[in-house]
């Protein structure tokens, strides 16, 4: 961050794996592999968003004691909740132990299908809806519908402050509606799932290329892939044709410049 920058945000990506992770228990593919024989993982999803000393998590992850410990966090103001699914809500207890006032927004459904397996935590819940921004930490912040079957409820997550805007996709298909499209354009930084490289296809995730597809309708600055499975190849091999993520990778906005680079996203087109 160069000196006359002031640093106002930072989003890091806790964990860019999917619902087993990387490497797989009990898995002994390439990828797996080359993860044990290298020391490299990807940990479960959770993106934490830092503004002015305060901690947001989007999701929390069930391996979120060792990313928050790595990350020297020691308290958390907010969590947003995406969605029901165990590998973006389980790893709440890590840490609401050691603080009675968490705060946690989302939708009234994904509220109502968490609680079913919260009901012995206390913590705040706060229903928001879907397109009206409400504040947290400093941040304004946008919950959107996206398409995950089949469950009742399933969201993006918009941020923005000092007209940098990054928008996270949630887990989802390609199939968004007019009004999510709209509020996840231009961002600065997109934060999208891809679950696997595109020979693969499935009902209720993207694959990379559909992920740079949509990166490209939103018309996104810099594009990073996460949510992704042991059926990519070893990481140093993705990198070689995609913009996927790492655990703990950082992105760090300031007031007097975007710490962010221009991407040719048709680069990632080319065979």
């Amino acid at each position: 961050m160069p000196e006359n920058v002031i640093l106002t945000m930072k989003v890091v990506l806790l964990g860019t794996g999917d619902s087993p992770g990387t490497p797989v228990v009990g898995c002994h593919c390439r990828t797996c592999e080359n993860a044990r024989k290298y020391g490299w993982e990807r940990r479960r999803f959770s993106v934490m968003v830092e503004n002015e000393g305060k901690v947001l998590l989007i999701d929390t992850s069930p391996d979120l004691r060792y990313q928050l410990l790595r990350m020297n966090v020691e308290r958390v103001e907010a969590v947003i909740w995406t969605h029901c699914h165990y590998d973006h809500f389980a790893g709440f207890g890590d840490f609401y132990r050691v603080q009675d006032d968490v705060v946690v927004y989302s939708s009234p459904e994904v509220h109502e299908d968490i609680g079913k397996y919260m009901d012995f935590m206390k913590y705040k819940a706060v229903e928001v809806e879907s397109y009206e921004p409400f504040e947290v930490i400093g941040l304004k912040v946008t919950l959107v519908d996206v398409n995950h079957p089949p469950l009742r409820r399933s969201h993006g997550v918009v941020i923005e402050k000092d007209g940098i805007k990054v928008s996270i996709s949630g887990d989802t298909n390609m199939h968004l509606s007019d009004e999510a499209i709209e509020a996840m354009s231009s961002p600065d930084l997109f934060v999208v799932e891809a679950l696997a490289p595109p020979n693969f296809r499935f009902r209720k995730h993207m694959n990379a290329e559909e992920a740079m597809l949509l990166s490209k309708k939103l018309g996104a600055r810099r594009t990073v892939l996460t949510h992704m499975s042991h059926f990519f190849p070893p990481h140093s091999v993705v990198l070689k044709k995609w913009p996927a993520g790492h655990d703990f990778q950082k992105f760090e906005f300031g007031r007097g410049a975007k710490e962010v680079k221009e991407v040719n996203l048709e680069s990632f087109f080319e065979d």
